[in-house]
């Protein structure tokens, strides 16, 4: 290869060259709008001073107990002020956040704890009950820091946990916090559903949550010093990187505890929220909320959902509101959303039923990322763009993982022939858009939250009774899908769809019980194989 001019005698210097990490945002809102409202949670105000401060702190307790590069933290927290201080504590001091989703089952709990090799816990006092039955099934055994929101009364505790206002006090406020030494080092570990198996750990690098936290300001149009409530979970990918785009924007953080919808009325009223993300069942909570606990808005409000594209009047309802929906897509491989369904300005004057069928796409590439396209799985070459063709849709780019941890195989299948394959099955429009079709490994997505067919049908097999089992998605109205399962039964034995679903619900997390359980022959092809897809037809008629 010849050797550009331009690149002798002009090396990488401190002066020149920096690895990008979005911790650098909190430090730039800190030294310049330190007296501004970095976040909001029930009477609580913190400045941008205070939240800096206080991550400096914690990185500096962590650090002092050994915490360094490539340690993992686990964080077990609601959408509090803890949860934030951890997005930039954690890696300040070089370790790694592993975020844990709340609403799982202790087992899995375990699993993660022991496949990052966990040495710390950060829990909230709600799931310290929970995080004790998971560290009583796990082989780590990490020191225990409980989180005391005043914004929760309800019981729970965890004996001899220290208290987190005490670790963090014992900090350093003006710590040195570690850059990292490369931008690819990694930021946090996010555990995917376990489709075919364990859950994997997805690693995510300094450079990606830097590119996609900015991505996500151009891309939402969030302009500076922004309002963003939280109702997506921050367990979610790291709340979509979120918590880092908005100390880019100086924006404020209107913490939720939980999502319900006076409180979340309520904030959009009196806190001037201009910005939030869900999946189509927090809209239906907004414009579902009683009269008495809707406000009128002074402003339009923007709204940005993935999963499960919202119904038409659904739509209808939300832009009546004072809302403006806008769908996203992406994967917990991708940072959170890396597509976007970027609007037309003549698309606003199509009747309701055609711009619902535009808003139904997934759209078009984040700014960050490189490329986006739907490919034939066997050959990597683009499907038409007809609308029609399915392919496997794939990314390419700076904002796809390092990899999945401890999981060299997977990683290798997944980053095979130079693009991320999503496992996501779809069509490309003539205008380039692309629109998902089927998800390969049969994920439900409920409520925002991914189920793995494959865990819950593991679930019926453990039953005596049980000699065929098969779950595809059912459609519900609460929650967009629900798992559905049918079920053939061994010869000799009985058992009714209560009892299953009792035995579902003491081996699954609630929301992945089926809503439905059918008792009959499953068809199948002439090889034996389980026709879903005749399954899918039949489910998509039911209803819970």
């Amino acid at each position: 290869m010849t050797q550009s001019p331009y690149n002798t005698g002009l090396d990488r210097t401190p002066a020149n060259f920096q690895p990008l990490t979005p911790l650098s945002f909190l430090e730039r809102a800190a030294s310049v709008f330190p007296d501004h409202t970095a976040m909001v949670h029930g009477d609580l105000r913190r400045d941008y001073r205070d939240f800096y401060a206080r991550s400096r702190a914690l990185a500096s307790a962590l650090a002092s107990r050994g915490m360094g590069r490539g340690d993992t933290v686990s964080a077990m927290l609601a959408n509090t002020p803890a949860m934030l201080e951890c997005h930039y504590g954690v890696p300040m001091c070089g370790a790694v956040l592993h975020s844990i989703n709340t609403r799982l089952d202790a087992a899995i709990i375990a699993f993660q704890l022991d496949h990052a090799m966990a040495k710390i816990v950060i829990v909230d006092r709600e799931f310290a009950p929970l995080m004790a039955e998971a560290l009583a099934l796990a082989k780590v055994t990490p020191e225990v820091i409980q989180y005391d929101d005043p914004e929760y009364t309800g019981p729970g505790t965890m004996d001899g946990a220290e208290d987190y206002e005490d670790f963090v006090a014992s900090g350093d406020p003006a710590f040195e916090w570690l850059m990292p030494e490369d931008e690819w080092d990694a930021i946090s570990i996010n555990y995917t559903s376990g489709t075919t198996g364990d859950p994997k750990g997805v690693v995510s690098h300094h450079r990606g949550a830097y590119l996609l936290a900015q991505g996500n300001a151009l891309t939402t149009s969030m302009a500076k010093h922004s309002v963003y409530l939280w109702t997506l979970p921050m367990f979610h990918c790291n709340g979509w990187c979120f918590p880092w785009t908005l100390s880019a924007i100086i924006g404020t953080h209107v913490c939720l505890r939980q999502v319900r919808s006076e409180p979340i009325w309520r904030a959009l009223a009196e806190e001037g929220v201009t910005h939030l993300c869900g999946a189509p069942i927090v809209m239906s909570l907004i414009e579902s909320a009683p009269a008495d606990e809707k406000r009128e808005l002074d402003r339009r409000v923007q709204f940005f959902t993935a999963a499960t594209p919202p119904p038409e009047s659904l739509l209808a309802s939300m832009d009546a509101a004072g809302f403006d929906v806008t769908h996203l897509y992406g994967l917990t491989e991708t940072y959170g959303p890396a597509v976007v369904n970027e609007w037309h300005g003549d698309w606003s004057a199509l009747p309701a039923t055609e711009q619902a069928r535009l808003k139904a796409r997934q759209g078009v590439r984040y700014l960050p990322l490189e490329q986006l396209d739907v490919l034939d799985p066997d050959t990597m070459q683009p499907v038409p763009r007809d609308g029609e063709t399915m392919g496997e849709v794939m990314f390419r780019g700076n904002v796809v993982m390092k990899g999945y941890f401890r999981n060299a195989d997977a990683t290798q299948k997944a980053l095979s022939g130079g693009w991320f394959h999503s496992g996501d099955l779809g069509v490309v429009h003539p205008d380039g858009y692309i629109q998902l079709k089927d998800r390969s490994k049969d994920i439900i997505i409920s409520g925002g939250e991914n189920i793995s067919s494959i865990e819950v049908e593991e679930a019926l097999y453990r039953h005596a009774a049980v000699a065929v089992a098969a779950v595809v998605a059912m459609p519900h109205e609460k929650w967009g899908e629900t798992p559905c399962a049918f079920v053939e039964l061994n010869a000799g034995h009985k058992a009714d769809e209560a009892t299953l679903r009792i035995w579902c619900r003491a081996h699954l997390a609630h929301y992945k019980v089926p809503g439905r359980i059918i008792f009959e022959t499953i068809p199948r092809t002439s090889t034996g194989k389980i026709q879903k897809f005749v399954l899918r037809d039949r489910a998509s008629e039911l209803t819970t």
